[in-house]
């Protein structure tokens, strides 16, 4: 017959194996994330290079989803202009959540340096690495305007895109850092979609 300390022995002991397994699962993907991180800084293609700076100029401070929001609103009429005053506020949703919340509830270091074999490292802020802002903005807005305008969507899905690599190119972001920006953006979206039917629903 088993005794009560050999009884507590077998319960405990699932769990200390669930906790490792989880350890090993977290290790992991951190491994992978760090070797994404090395493989795409040092991406050196000449369109990488040539396109993907001024993709980050134009996307800094959120110039380029402004411009994008006047083009659509000047050229789409009513649909053009609701359209971007979606997009607009997703992308203000998602950079309060992402800067004003995340960032400020997550301490996370950049990169190192010496894994950015270029000198776009230099420029990169001094801020918590998670989450991407950038990214976040971007998906909030292309993923908001195009439910109202699916034309204009597209068109913003490609620049979109390339913010997303540029963040990790650059060596300003870890890809999970631009994974859970992108997150962001799609709930900052979804947030700006349904809460006009939530708050006529409860008027109602």
């Amino acid at each position: 017959m088993k005794t009560a300390a050999a009884w507590s022995e077998h319960r405990v002991e699932p769990p200390r194996a669930g906790k490792r397994h989880g350890m090993g699962t977290l290790t992991a993907l951190r491994n992978y994330d760090h070797r994404l991180t090395r493989r795409m800084a040092a991406w050196e293609s000449d369109w990488a290079r040539k396109l993907l700076p001024p993709v980050e100029e134009a996307a800094e401070h959120t110039k380029l989803w402004c411009a994008a929001a006047v083009i659509i609103a000047a050229g789409g009429g009513w649909r053009g202009r609701k359209a971007a005053a979606a997009g607009i506020t997703a992308m203000a949703a998602a950079e309060l959540l992402s800067n004003g919340v995340a960032k400020k509830l997550v301490e996370r270091h950049r990169p190192p340096k010496e894994w950015i074999p270029h000198d776009d490292v230099e420029d990169r802020p001094d801020s918590s690495s998670f989450p991407s802002g950038h990214t976040a903005a971007a998906v909030a807005f292309t993923a908001a305007v195009a439910p109202a305008w699916p034309w204009a969507g597209t068109a913003c899905a490609l620049p979109t895109a390339l913010v997303a690599i540029e963040r990790v190119h650059s060596g300003a972001h870890y890809p999970s850092d631009v994974a859970a920006g992108a997150a962001i953006g799609l709930a900052a979206a979804a947030l700006v979609r349904t809460a006009p039917r939530h708050i006529l629903r409860r008027l109602g």
